[in-house]
């Protein structure tokens, strides 16, 4: 019997599948893909079923099984789909940081659209083809550098774990280091009642800024950058 993973991996990169999928001009696997994003965008992932997708399609849950088999499938389809097509930074002068610049906002701004990817995009899973040019796209941008290959997928999976961590806290499912926020309790009011217990935290936050108003994202993505360009200068010094 064929796994989730093998049902998955015919979907992502078969075109001749989704072709012969697409018999039924009423129905098709982008259809069915753009109706369970738009759930996931409006309600979240746990909202996504198949039952809730045929109905909001207006078809019969037995409809959908000709195009996906169950919802692992669906999912590896929606990640695919909404993750979109690669971005082209070869049009963007100024070498590899402009280049990585570029990519993390697109890469944010798709994440802001679809904030259930960043906790669905982790794990052990069968990837599409626009999900790996995303990846593609990362590590191409430090083609013209000394950078070892490895090294070039290292930086790229780092960049990758830093968006997702400083994503939004809907999304990432932590609580920002800001003193104001909608939980019932913020970090600001525990510090004002507990403080004493934690004088160091206490201090550092009076001092925050404006730091940690991105969740440390700009401050984490120029110390990683500034890295990088130092790793890079250190080997091409004569």
């Amino acid at each position: 019997m064929a796994s989730d993973e093998d049902g998955a991996f015919g979907l992502l990169w078969s075109q001749e599948e989704r072709s012969a999928r697409k018999a039924r001009p009423a129905l098709s696997l982008e259809l069915i893909a753009r109706s369970a994003i738009d759930i996931a965008d409006a309600e979240g992932i746990p909202a996504v079923s198949m039952q809730r997708v045929a109905g909001d399609l207006g078809f019969t849950k037995m409809s959908l099984y000709r195009y996906v088999a169950n919802k692992a499938e669906l999912m590896a389809v929606m990640i695919d789909t909404a993750v979109g097509e690669p971005p082209g930074l070869d049009r963007v002068p100024g070498g590899w940081r402009p280049k990585m610049e570029e990519f993390v906002r697109l890469l944010a701004e798709t994440w802001e659209r679809h904030p259930w990817l960043p906790s669905v995009t982790v794990g052990n899973r069968v990837m599409g083809p626009n999900e790996i040019g995303w990846i593609d796209a990362a590590v191409s941008a430090f083609a013209d550098t000394c950078l070892t290959g490895g090294e070039r997928m290292a930086t790229a999976f780092l960049l990758f774990a830093h968006i997702r961590n400083t994503q939004s806290t809907a999304s990432a499912g932590t609580q920002p280091w800001t003193t104001e926020g909608s939980v019932a309790v913020t970090i600001g009011e525990l510090m004002a009642t507990h403080g004493a217990r934690f004088p160091d935290l206490t201090r550092a936050m009076a001092e925050t800024g404006g730091l940690l108003d991105d969740n440390g994202r700009r401050f984490g993505l120029d110390r990683i950058f500034d890295g990088i360009a130092g790793l890079i200068a250190q080997r091409e010094r004569p």
